[in-house]
């Protein structure tokens, strides 16, 4: 199978095998006016099988779930047809509103105007926690 080469976008590689969908849709790419490739189960030397997302247009997408759902992805910005930078995601050290806080005692839950913010405690385990009361974030909605 040949998909052809993008002139303008972003490149998401090295994604795990079977998790490319979820990050299209957390992502969501399906709203986008652009071309959006998403190659499942592509052959891999490094690790057998992976996934890829290619999106042809210059875009502004917000890559912090990215590092949430799969840690592995690396994204290629495309330019001119060539790779101009290339990242590793990482875990984030902070989430700030994406995730809700939902210990019903915690001052985001009175306080409407706070922003929900998570740091990351644990990166091996992935293990976030509410900056105000220590409460576990809970990944059911994204993964």
């Amino acid at each position: 199978m040949i998909i052809g080469q993008i002139q303008e976008g972003i490149v998401l590689d090295h994604i795990t095998a079977g998790r490319g969908m979820k990050i299209y849709d957390v992502l969501g790419l399906g709203n986008l006016d652009c071309a959006v490739a998403v190659i499942v189960n592509a052959d891999s030397e490094k690790m057998g099988k992976k996934d890829i997302i290619k999106i042809s247009g210059p875009i502004d997408i917000d890559f912090r779930m990215v590092g949430l759902l799969d840690s592995n992805v690396t994204v290629n910005i495309i330019s001119g047809g060539t790779v101009v930078k290339r990242e590793k995601i990482e875990l984030p050290e902070k989430i700030t509103g994406v995730l809700k806080c939902k210990n019903p005692r915690c001052i985001t839950t009175t306080e409407q105007e706070l922003q929900h913010v998570f740091k990351l405690c644990n990166e091996e385990e992935k293990v976030y926690r509410c900056i105000y009361c220590e409460t576990k974030a809970e990944f059911s909605s994204v993964e």
